[in-house]
This record gives structure tokens, sequence and C-alpha cells, in this order.
């Protein structure tokens, strides 16, 4: 079993807490991408981040100097966005580290697959993002079936707390062996499930980390998570799909 996660846009730099335990899986095609982003002007890259000039030129001086060899942290403590911080990984137990280690996948539009040790450097760039080369239409063009291979020699069961943008760039590739399973996160409202952005990223991370504490590995055990106030709700699920309804 592997458990896919978005990644976040906001990064930091942490070398002293943890190790990596390796480099990236996919580092020939993360450098192929420093190497076009650097072939870009800063206007190039503002609209292709779609970012105020301020943001922008911080992250094109932060593209000059970026070395993918050194100075780098373990993924899972490299982002700092709403879903890691309800993970809170800064404050795992060694069996938690031990259970993502085993169990964890990263999306990055950048990275690619990225175990949770594997040893990042801080970069922009989103799965969705408008970056055409080599004949391409994108990033997900880019990756192509990379990434869902890389999953399918790991395991036949993939559970997806993943937003759409990357986990796109997994489901249309997975072998017909390999079963991806949802979680979605909403509130029941007019007759219908309601997903909101924060909400859902912040029950990601918090379920993420109720697996960790809980070594979770069979799926049926998955409709317990109650985490944040949501409950699983049998009737709004499917066997691709597992739904958890925010109480109101």
């Amino acid at each position: 079993m592997r458990i896919i996660i978005s990644p976040a846009k906001k990064m930091r730099v942490d070398p002293d807490s943890f190790a990596p335990d390796q480099l990236p899986q996919f580092l020939t095609e993360a450098e192929r991408l420093k190497n076009i982003l650097r072939e870009m002007t800063q206007e190039q890259l503002r609209r292709l981040w779609r970012c105020s000039d301020t943001i922008a030129k911080r992250n094109a001086e932060r593209l000059a100097g970026m070395d993918l060899y050194q100075n780098l942290t373990p993924a899972v403590l490299a982002y700092e966005g709403i879903q890691y911080q309800y993970m809170a990984p800064g404050v795992f137990e060694d069996a938690q580290f031990d259970y993502i280690r085993r169990h964890l996948r990263i999306l990055s539009g950048f990275y690619g697959l990225l175990r949770p040790f594997d040893g990042v450097t801080p970069y922009r760039l989103e799965m969705q993002a408008r970056l055409s080369k080599d004949g391409g239409r994108g990033l997900y063009a880019f990756w192509g079936g990379r990434l869902a291979d890389q999953l399918a020699a790991e395991t036949d069961l993939v559970w997806n707390l993943a937003s759409k943008e990357y986990s796109r760039a997994v489901e249309p590739y997975l072998p017909a062996g390999v079963r991806l399973l949802t979680c979605t996160f909403g509130e029941y409202r007019d007759g219908r499930v309601v997903e909101k952005g924060t909400l859902c990223k912040m029950a990601r991370g918090q379920m993420v980390r109720w697996l960790a504490e809980n070594h979770i590995t069979r799926t049926e055990e998955l409709i317990h998570f109650n985490g944040l106030g949501y409950q699983f709700s049998g009737p709004h699920s499917t066997e691709k799909n597992l739904v958890f309804i925010k109480a109101r």
C-alpha cells in the first residue's frame, strides 16, 4: 500500500533536524526542469508561477543558485503548507517516521514522486503549470506515465489523499492491476457533498497523522477515521471513493 499526497507552495530549509535518506528517484528529470526554468526570463517565470513581481524576483534568485545535491531537507519536513501543519511530522516518533518512510509518497511538479526522506531544495513549480517543452502540453505530459509506473512497481493499492491537480498526474496512467482509492472530505449541503479547499487540506494532513499513529495498513480500517469532526458516510461512498462528512 502507498499513500499519495500533494506538496505545498511554501517550503523551508532544514538540513539539521534529520539527514535525508537519499536523493529523489527522478533527479535527472528535475535537473532538466531546472535548466528549462533557468532559460526563462523573470517575466516569463512570473507568468508561469502566477505570482507578484516580488515573489518572482525572490524565486528567480533562488533558481539561479539552486543546488539539487547539497544543503538538502527531507521532503516531509521541507513543505510548510496547511496539510503539513496538520500532519505535524516534526513531532512524529520513530514508529511514525518508519510508517511514512514505507508508505507515504509526495507528488511534485518539480521532483515527480518523492519518498518522505528524499533530500530536496525549495522550488516553485505546480503540477498544472503551463510549461511546454519537448513538444509537450505542460508538466502532465512531461511526466507522462513515469510516476504511475513507479507506484505500480511498489504496490497494487494506492490511497489517494492528493488534490485533483496532483492525482491527475497518476490516475490516468495506473495499470488495471493497481487500485486507486480516493478519500474525499466535505460537508453535506443542499443534497450534495461540498469540498472546501482549506478544510480538505487540514483533513488530509490529519488523516496522514492518524494513519501513522495507528499504523493503518488495511483498507477496511480507513472508515474509522474521525478527525476534525469528520465521519465516514457509507451512502455517499463507492468502491473507488471513501467520503467523509464533517458534522455541522
